[in-house]
């Protein structure tokens, strides 16, 4: 076990982990962040997907080691209960979850697509989440709300 002083969501936190460690596994289990989830271990669903240094990663297969400085994000860390994040709301808007498990993934990805492109039409959209698995069949609520997002973000 190493030392590892990291940041996430704006506060800074020493963490005793092996350096090969997924942070996946240190947000969950150390920190009891539940935003990003355990999907398929091999970074193909993105139902762990996070932001280190404002990009969007797949925390299951990230190591702990490999952050170092960085700031993370999660869901959580995002927008608050109060005053969400503009792609939160309009995910809310929207009502694009069902079962819920990749919405995660999918707010993550898209919080980060929208900061490289303020105004992406619907092709772009898909494009950006295509790494981004939804069994549930959303997409079409899933798009909207990411339309909705960059127009509020605009």
């Amino acid at each position: 076990m190493s030392p590892f002083n990291i940041t996430v969501n704006g506060k800074r936190q020493e963490i005793q982990a092996r350096p090969e460690m997924p942070l996946l596994y240190v947000l969950r289990n150390d920190m009891q962040l539940n935003g990003p989830k355990f999907g398929c271990g091999l970074a193909q669903c993105g139902a762990c997907t996070i932001h280190v240094g404002g990009e969007a990663v797949r925390s299951c297969v990230t190591p702990i080691s490999s952050v170092g400085n960085a700031e993370i994000v999660t869901l959580e860390g995002l927008g608050t209960p109060e005053k969400p994040h503009p792609v939160q709301q309009a995910f809310i808007d929207e009502q694009a979850a069902q079962c819920g498990y990749c919405i995660n993934g999918m707010i993550m990805h898209s919080a980060a697509f929208l900061k490289r492109n303020t105004d992406p039409d619907e092709g772009q959209i898909r494009e950006a989440l295509a790494d981004n698995l939804c069994r549930c069949g959303t997409h079409t609520r899933i798009v909207k709300a990411v339309s909705r997002a960059a127009k509020a973000m605009r």
